[in-house]
């Protein structure tokens, strides 16, 4: 019998399982709703919808390349139990790869996209089933090079920060990883200072000049003193003017001018950031392994 987009919806909004498997459901029990559903359960397909208030705030941040292309992807998950879990990781890996083989626009369009025959949401929606957690793909980049470039790939604690650099002028990818581990202890916002948004700089000002006032700083040097600090501030958060973990004498961008290169950019994923989980200052960690 003819199925109907309705009904299909109206079977996903129950469940939360993928279009496809709703829909295959209904076909096997002729388009009874609650059959279908039934269905979906028997096959443990409708399990995800159980799970899909809880916080995935654990998981893995992976990093792969292949030629010019590379991708950044996080995938959540409800404990960290399971992120070690090796079914976790294989599938965080096929994920991965299947990014770099397709390019999808968004996490929408990843989850609609077709892997082994089925949708993403059809093969998370059974990874759940399986492994009997919240998993959820969160958020992913795909970066591009040319041959006189180089990736830097960094993961720390198996996936707890990763990063990944874009550097170009050179090929070693041993300068772009250092680039990537710098950026994993010190966690930069932007390459430059030219990226910065002009709306964050007049917010930064305001707060300083205020700042200053109420230290009791005469208001005729407050101006001065405020742009002193505003230099400070957009040193702080663009990775060419951070001292180097490495060798704090010099910056990022010294140290790649020695190289003959510069970064063209960064993606830097800290698992579960702004996600509500425990309480660990990864960065703090990365600077104290690289000081070592």
């Amino acid at each position: 019998m003819a199925i109907s987009a309705k009904l299909v919806k109206e079977l996903r909004d129950k469940t939360g399982a993928g279009m496809m498997d709703c829909k295959k459901a209904l076909v096997e029990t002729d388009g009874d709703l609650d059959k279908a559903v039934d269905y979906l359960r028997e096959n443990g397909i409708a399990k995800a919808a159980k799970k899909a208030d809880r916080i995935a705030a654990e998981g893995a941040v992976y990093i792969t390349s292949e030629g010019n292309d590379a991708v950044i992807v996080e995938v959540n998950s409800e404990t960290d139990f399971v992120a070690r879990n090796e079914s976790f990781q294989e599938l965080v890996k096929k994920i991965a790869s299947h990014i770099l083989a397709t390019k999808p626009a968004d996490v929408e369009a990843l989850y609609n996209s077709e892997l082994d025959g089925e949708t993403v949401t059809s093969v998370m929606n059974s990874a759940v089933a399986t492994i009997g957690e919240k998993l959820s793909i969160r958020r992913f980049a795909v970066e591009t090079k040319t041959d006189n470039d180089a990736f830097g790939q960094y993961m720390h604690m198996g996936g707890r920060i990763g990063v990944l650099t874009v550097v170009e002028g050179t090929t070693e990818e041993s300068v772009a990883k250092d680039v990537a581990m710098h950026a994993a202890a010190l966690n930069p916002k932007y390459v430059s200072r030219d990226q910065v948004d002009q709306a964050e700089l007049d917010h930064e000002r305001e707060v300083l000049r205020q700042q200053a006032l109420n230290e009791g700083k005469p208001e005729k040097i407050v101006d001065k003193m405020v742009e002193g600090r505003v230099r400070k501030y957009l040193e702080e958060i663009c990775i060419v003017d951070q001292p180097f973990v490495k060798d704090s004498d010099q910056t990022v961008k010294q140290y790649l001018d020695s190289q003959k290169a510069s970064i063209r950019t960064f993606v830097r994923y800290e698992l579960g950031e702004g996600m509500e989980k425990r309480e660990e200052n990864f960065a703090d960690e990365v600077l104290g392994q690289v000081k070592k």
